[in-house]
């Protein structure tokens, strides 16, 4: 069987590479071509598309590349024309997906499409479902997304988080504070600086900064790295980092529900431009934008939006959370056990191989 992926993020990337790798446990002469990145290039998937060209962040951004990715959409099309592929995985990245999975399914209507983990119209509000039906099935991984579906009248599958399946408390931890300021550049850009001064006042710790590569360094100015107590890192696993640290201070994002996961106290940062954020204003349907605070539906994590996140603030923060480690930890717990599920990824995939 043929399969076309798309997806445009690096979480994306990365569900998609844990996804491929069980559908060819069953069906070893699968095949994946797609929009995607380095995680799913190594578990054999071609790479048509590279994900770090079209990395998006905000309204403005998405206005911006929407000839572009219109364009990508045509191409995408007359590839899975061509290759007579019958399956396509869409994956999260709905500004892109959306229209891609409209377009297929008015010049390819037989070609089945899977909508693995639609985007987040629970946040954003139900307008878009209109579209999102036109896949023929829907898989969500979060439990609230159930009830949402269902109130629209929609039938979606779940079986759990795949995250469960990969990540594992971690139990023993370092004394080093990890910065996580994301994968695109206007988080790497807009994050950093708050927290580059935080590592100049606390000189007696030690801090990990975690990047996804080593073309982000062109992002950052050489001159704010040459820290004594900062250590850069690209070749060390989450997970690596998380055993040295006893906190960490991250963009938005999946790797914030990733660090819930192995138990490590988090601040979560986001900022964005002016526009932006007055756009999101008028749209968001949540109290918070972190997943591990919306799976307790309470601030497990500390959220620093906008103007909040500043050096101050997170200095501020560093402090509460060395004093309520134990109530931290209760809640990280009760976040598993919320999201649990057995062998996740596999009934997943045996659903898209349609195993009963």
């Amino acid at each position: 069987m043929k399969y076309f992926v798309s997806c445009g993020e690096m979480s994306g990337d990365l569900h998609i590479s844990y996804l491929v790798s069980e559908i060819k446990k069953i069906d070893k002469e699968a095949h994946f071509f797609g929009m995607a990145g380095e995680h799913s290039k190594k578990v054999g998937v071609e790479v048509i598309q590279n994900i770090d060209e079209l990395a998006i962040m905000g309204f403005l951004e998405a206005l911006f590349k929407y000839r572009l990715l219109k364009q990508k959409s045509q191409e995408y099309l007359e590839f899975i024309k061509k290759n007579e592929i019958k399956k396509v995985i869409l994956i999260d990245y709905g500004g892109f997906n959306l229209y891609f999975l409209k377009l297929l399914k008015k010049e390819l209507p037989n070609v089945e499409v899977y909508y693995y983990i639609p985007p987040k119209l629970w946040v954003w509000g139900a307008k878009r479902i209109k579209k999102l039906k036109l896949a023929d099935h829907i898989l969500v991984i979060f439990p609230w997304e159930v009830e949402f579906y269902k109130e629209q009248k929609v039938e979606v599958v779940y079986y759990g988080n795949p995250l469960i399946d990969k990540i594992e408390p971690v139990s023993k931890k370092g004394k080093d504070i990890l910065l996580l300021p994301g994968s695109r550049k206007q988080e790497i850009q807009s994050l950093l600086p708050e927290m580059l001064k935080v590592v100049r006042i606390l000189k007696n710790e030690k801090f990990i900064l975690k990047l996804a590569s080593k073309k982000h360094l062109k992002w950052i100015d050489e001159n704010d790295l040459k820290l004594e107590n900062l250590e850069i890192n690209f070749d060390n696993s989450l997970k690596e980092v998380v055993e040295k640290s006893k906190l960490s201070i991250a963009a938005s994002g999946t790797v914030t529900l990733e660090l819930a996961l192995m138990e490590l106290p988090t601040i979560v940062g986001y900022n964005t431009s002016f526009l932006n954020e007055m756009i999101a204003r008028m749209i968001l349907k949540l109290k918070y934008i972190s997943l591990p605070n919306i799976t307790m539906k309470k601030e497990v994590f500390v959220e620093l939006l906008q103007k909040k996140f500043t050096s101050e603030k997170i200095l501020k923060e560093i402090i509460k959370i060395n004093e309520d480690k134990n109530r931290i930890k209760k809640d990280l717990v009760e976040i598993r056990r919320i999201l649990g599920g057995e062998n996740v990824i596999a009934k997943y995939a045996k659903y898209i191989e349609n195993i009963k």
